[in-house]
């Protein structure tokens, strides 16, 4: 494997590099100001790649990827956003900027759909660190190393990763851990490695954690959640270890598993410079599956036409549509959340412009408490105009594929806002959710008498 474009040395940017950013300088001070004031709320960190190539600085503050890295005014309340331009313009001390940001950071619901409540297994009577476990087949693992990003997305539902706060965080630093915990659940068929982005880290400690699990049969894909093919796309063309890296996933399809690198792209622009479908390229042919993951986001690509051309790209470089996400109810999510109505409105104009290869884009799709929840339709019974809901994924994995109708509402912009339709007063996965969280135990397949899997003959 040979690099044919030339090599760029990585370098971040943060908050501190605010008011040094040369492309910022033609900006309205006070403008700047409130982006400092939100980015000690909220994670700020970007790359030369991204200003450099990505961004559009004759639109700015209109243009999509700026709207997508760089903290926004709108991305805090009002009043919260008053209180820290006041604390910085002030000069306040350090302390008291992150005593303040700290108030407002745990009022943001900074673990939804219960991720720390529900999600987290355990072993030997003790919860798993660094672990989720939500769906049976899938478990979630967030290797210490990989808990930063190459930038970070100002939508991003992890945000609370990022803020320092140690009890937000998910991080285990034991490869021994995910392996002893696999190999004691055979329902376990893929494991994914998160963060964060678990492609920060160099490619010999990533080979840590994935090589003892390609001997274990019952897997069968090992996924990794990624922003770096947009974000660094060198990272699989002319870093040091990029060679390395590629020789993993290979290792990995030799094993017999699926190695699937769940690639975040917002935008068209992020799949169109030259390195970004180099790195493309070379994943192909490292045999690696990439598919296609982004949120719906106001701001960014909140029109029909941006996810078309995203999704036509894609096929075009060997990658396939997979998720159209509906944004999380946590962080900053009323400056970016889309209401259910225009997200299926997006996605049905979208899906009507490509070819059957494209049609393996599941969506809008909720990432919620019960599980993955898509707005299928809108369709009118008996009078009423309702939406018509699919579970792509439940906690209970017989919800799996499950139909039921909410009342339609064109200002809902999540699960939690709908109510059920044709006269029900609850849905019908309410009771055993409920069960669920009085007993702290989510993981209803681990019971006994649950209908198991078919075994191999």
């Amino acid at each position: 494997m040979t690099a044919t474009l030339q090599s760029r040395p990585f370098r971040v940017i943060t908050q501190l590099d605010i008011s040094r950013i040369p492309q910022l300088q033609r900006l309205d001070p006070d403008f700047v100001l409130s982006m400092k004031a939100v980015a000690s709320v909220l994670p700020f960190r970007a790359n030369n790649y991204v200003l450099e190539e990505l961004i559009d600085w004759s639109n700015i503050p209109a243009d999509p990827i700026f709207q997508l890295v760089f903290p926004q005014p709108g991305m805090l309340q009002p009043q919260d956003l008053a209180s820290m331009r006041a604390l910085i313009a002030a000069g306040a001390p350090r302390p008291r900027i992150i005593e303040a940001a700290r108030e407002i950071q745990h009022r943001m619901n900074p673990h939804p759909a219960g991720q720390k409540q529900l999600n987290v297994p355990e072993m030997d009577g003790e919860p798993v660190a660094g672990m989720q476990h939500k769906y049976r087949e899938t478990v979630l693992f967030f290797p210490q190393a990989g808990q930063t990003c190459h930038a970070y997305c100002t939508y991003c539902f992890r945000w609370a990763q990022f803020v320092g706060i140690e009890d937000l965080k998910f991080a285990s630093g034991s490869p021994q851990t995910l392996v002893r915990y696999v190999e004691q659940h055979p329902e376990v068929t893929s494991v994914l490695f998160t963060g964060g982005d678990p492609l920060v880290m160099n490619s010999k400690i990533l080979r840590q954690y994935v090589e003892p699990l390609l001997g274990m049969k019952h897997l069968l894909s090992i996924r990794i959640g990624t922003k770096s093919t947009a974000y660094w796309p060198y990272r699989f063309v002319n870093d040091p270890d990029s060679d390395d890296l590629l020789r993993l996933f290979e290792q990995v399809d030799r094993s017999g598993k699926n190695m699937a690198i769940m690639a975040h792209f917002s935008h068209p622009r992020e799949l169109q410079t030259d390195i970004a479908r180099e790195a493309l390229a070379r994943l192909a042919n490292a045999n690696a599956t990439v598919r296609c993951q982004a949120p719906l986001i106001r701001h960014v690509n909140d029109d029909w036409r941006c996810w078309s051309e995203m999704w036509r790209e894609q096929i075009r470089h060997n990658a396939i549509p997979y998720y159209m996400f509906v944004e999380r109810d946590t962080g900053p999510k009323e400056y970016f959340k889309v209401p259910l109505a225009r997200c299926l409105e997006i996605f049905q104009k979208a899906y009507a412009t490509v070819s059957g290869l494209g049609r393996t884009v599941r969506g809008p799709s909720m990432s919620c408490t019960p599980g993955k929840v898509v707005v299928d339709g809108v369709t009118e019974i008996q009078g009423q105009k309702v939406f018509v809901l699919k579970f792509l994924q439940g906690r209970d994995p017989q919800w799996s594929g499950r139909i039921f109708f909410a009342a339609y509402d064109e200002n809902a912009a999540w699960l939690d806002d709908l109510k059920p339709a044709l006269g029900e007063t609850r849905f019908f996965f309410e009771p055993e959710l409920e069960a669920m969280k009085a007993s702290g135990n989510a993981r209803v397949w681990q019971k006994p008498g649950f209908p198991g899997l078919l075994e191999e003959n």
